[in-house]
C-alpha cells in the first residue's frame, strides 16, 4: 500500500509525537525519499533466538542468509539516512552446533566492505547480568555490541557537549589552586628541575608552559591535566615519532600536556546497562533498555531531527526521543507491539498500516 503522501505529510509536520507504522520494513522504508532520517537506532531479531509469530528476519536457516537479509535493509537505510546521519545496531551473537558465529561483527564488516559504511565506534553493551546458562564448559555471556556507523566519515552530525560527564572542578588547597584531581603542579615542577634528559632551554620552556597551564585552572579554564615529560612518565604512545604525534613532542620538545576538556569526559565505549525489566513488560520479551537509546539519540539527532527505528517493538527508541522532544518514526510488523507501542507511551498518535 502505498503510503508516501502520509509519510511525507508526517515529516513536515511540526509534531514531536511519534509516527508509527505497521507492515514489513523494507516495503515501508522504500517509500520514505532519500536523505530524510538523522539517527538510526535498531535492535533486530537476533538470528536463531526466538520464533517471530509474524517471521520476518531472524528464522533464516543460517547465519550467511541472516547477514544477506541484513545487508538488503541497511542499503535502504543507507539511502534514507541523511548524509550527516548516524545509525547505531544493536545486535547479539549466537551459537550454532557449540560454535559462537560472530554475527555482530559479520554484519558489520559485511556493511564496512560492501556498502562503504564508515564503523566509528564498536560499543560493549555489558548487561551485568545474562540469561540462566546450564553450560559447564564455557563462561557466562553478559555482553551484546552497539555498533555506530555514519554514512559519511566526516562531517556528520555529532553533539558531543550533551553527553559529556560533569567535569570535577579545581579546588583550592592550603592556599593555592589544584586541579580536580588535587595536581598542584609542584611534582612535575621538582621533575623538571631535576630531569637529567632535558636541556636548559626545554627546562625554561616546559616550566613557562607548566605556568600557563596552572594559571588556566587558575582562572577555571581547565579542570585537570596531566604532564608527561621525557624519561619520567609512562607513556602508552608509540615511540615512533612518524606515527605517534605525542612521540614527536617528546622528541623535539621534551614534554606535553594532556588536557582535560572543560565541559567534561565523553562516554567510554564500554555501557553498563541493565536490561529491562522484562517481568513488567507486555508481550514482547526483548525490549533494548530506554538508557541504551539516550546516548545515539543526544550525540547524533539534532533538536529538530529525525529517529528511525525499523525494528520498533513496543517502541523504546520512540519513547526516549519523545522524551528528548524529537521526532521519530517506528516500524514494526506486529500490529500488537504497535498496539503495545501506543499504550506504553500513552498517545494516540499517527498510526499507518502497510
Amino acid at each position: 500500500m502505498d503510503r508516501t503522501s502520509e509519510l511525507n505529510e508526517y515529516l513536515t509536520s511540526p509534531t514531536r509525537l511519534p509516527l508509527f507504522v505497521t507492515g514489513d520494513n523494507l516495503e515501508v522504508l522504500s517509500q520514505l525519499p532519500d536523505n530524510t532520517i538523522d539517527c538510526i537506532i535498531t535492535s533486530p531479531p537476533y538470528w536463531g533466538q526466538r520464533d517471530y509469530a509474524n517471521g520476518g528476519i531472524g528464522l533464516e536457516d543460517k547465519p550467511s542468509l541472516f547477514i544477506e537479509n541484513m545487508l538488503q535493509l541497511t542499503k535502504e537505510l543507507r539511502r534514507i539516512l541523511k548524509p550527516t546521519g548516524s545509525f547505531w545496531l544493536n545486535l547479539g551473537d549466537t551459537y550454532d552446533n557449540k560454535c559462537l558465529q560472530g554475527i555482530p561483527w559479520r554484519v558489520a564488516i559485511a556493511m564496512t566492505d560492501k556498502q562503504n559504511w564508515t564503523l566509528r565506534n564498536s560499543v560493549i553493551w555489558n548487561k551485568h547480568k545474562g540469561g540462566l546458562n546450564s553450560s559447564n564448559d564455557r563462561l557466562r555471556n553478559v555482553h551484546e555490541n552497539v555498533f555506530h556507523f555514519v554514512k559519511n566519515a566526516k562531517g556528520y552530525y555529532y553533539d558531543a557537549a550533551a553527553i559529556r560527564t560533569k567535569p570535577r572542578e579545581a579546588i583550592v588547597k592550603n592556599g593555592a589552586v589544584v586541579s580536580a584531581t588535587g595536581v598542584s603542579g609542584v611534582r612535575y615542577k621538582r621533575q623538571i628541575e631535576l630531569s637529567t634528559s632535558l636541556s636548559e632551554e626545554e627546562k625554561q620552556s616546559a616550566f613557562t608552559e607548566l605556568n600557563n597551564v596552572l594559571s588556566k585552572v587558575n582562572k577555571g579554564e581547565v579542570s585537570d591535566f596531566r604532564m608527561i615529560i621525557r624519561n619520567q612518565q609512562r607513556t602508552t604512545h608509540s615511540d615512533a615519532a612518524t606515527v605517534s604525534g605525542r612521540a614527536k613532542e617528546l622528541r623535539d620538545k621534551g614534554f606535553y600536556f594532556l588536557v582535560y576538556h572543560p565541559d567534561g569526559t565523553l562516554p567510554s565505549d564500554v555501557w553498563d546497562i541493565l536490561p529491562e525489566d522484562t517481568q513488567k513488560r507486555e508481550k514482547h520479551f526483548a525490549p533494548f533498555p530506554e538508557d541504551l537509546c539516550r546516548i545515539p539519540i543526544l550525540a547524533t539527532c539534532p533538536t529538530d531531527g529525525i529517529v528511525l527505528d525499523p525494528f520498533c517493538g513496543t517502541g523504546t527508541a520512540n519513547k526516549v526521543a519523545l522524551s528528548y522532544e524529537r521526532k521519530s518514526i517506528g516500524v514494526d510488523i506486529s500490529q500488537e507491539y504497535i498496539d503495545l507501542a501506543h499504550k506504553r507511551i500513552g498517545i494516540n498518535g499517527y498510526n499507518f498500516a502497510f
